[in-house]
């Protein structure tokens, strides 16, 4: 029994939701999303509640294991196109540093190249100074990704704590071979 796949989902004032069959598409004053649903999930958008109610046909495995999640994605959906999402990224090391340029985001983490990351479209990355980067967008899993794309590039060590890393993330730092 899904708790979170019966809770309907709140539709603000400004956020427009259409579902066409199997589409639930979502426009808001940040963007506009589409997502595919399940064919064993029925999404359906009540006028009166302003809001998406989600429910499943049969009450198989995969059904259940459905219903909470599409209920969620439609939850970000909507989330998304009225708040958007955001993700920051502190950069540590000397010498280390970022800069968006020609919606490329260039990183110098201590490789003997540039790395340059393509910012995907609908996502806005901006970086106030050189050791920070902001990437915002309306899709929650868009954002995400790329933030951990970022990140992945130089991950933080674990020795100096040198690195990209997320905004408030904690690296544990281990003592080194002089604490023997």
């Amino acid at each position: 029994m899904s708790r979170i796949g019966k809770q309907p989902v709140p539709v603000p004032s400004d956020v427009k939701v259409s579902i066409d069959g199997q589409t639930v598409a979502v426009e808001g004053k940040l963007g506009k999303l589409q997502r595919k649903i399940d064919a064993r999930i029925n999404a359906v958008y009540d006028e009166a509640s302003k809001s998406v109610i989600v429910a499943r046909h049969n009450n198989d495995r995969q059904s259940r294991a459905f219903h909470g999640l599409f209920r969620s994605l439609i939850k970000n959906m909507v989330e998304g196109v009225s708040k958007g999402y955001e993700k920051k990224l502190e950069i540590v090391g000397v010498g280390y540093t970022a800069v968006v340029q020609n919606n490329e985001l260039q990183l110098r983490v201590g490789f003997a190249n540039e790395i340059q990351k393509s910012i995907p479209t609908g996502l806005d990355v901006s970086c106030p100074d050189t050791t920070h980067v902001i990437v915002k967008g309306c899709d929650k899993q868009l954002v995400g990704q790329f933030a951990a794309e970022v990140r992945a590039v130089r991950k933080p060590e674990p020795y100096k704590g040198k690195g990209i890393r997320y905004a408030g993330e904690h690296v544990k730092i281990k003592p080194g071979k002089a604490a023997a």
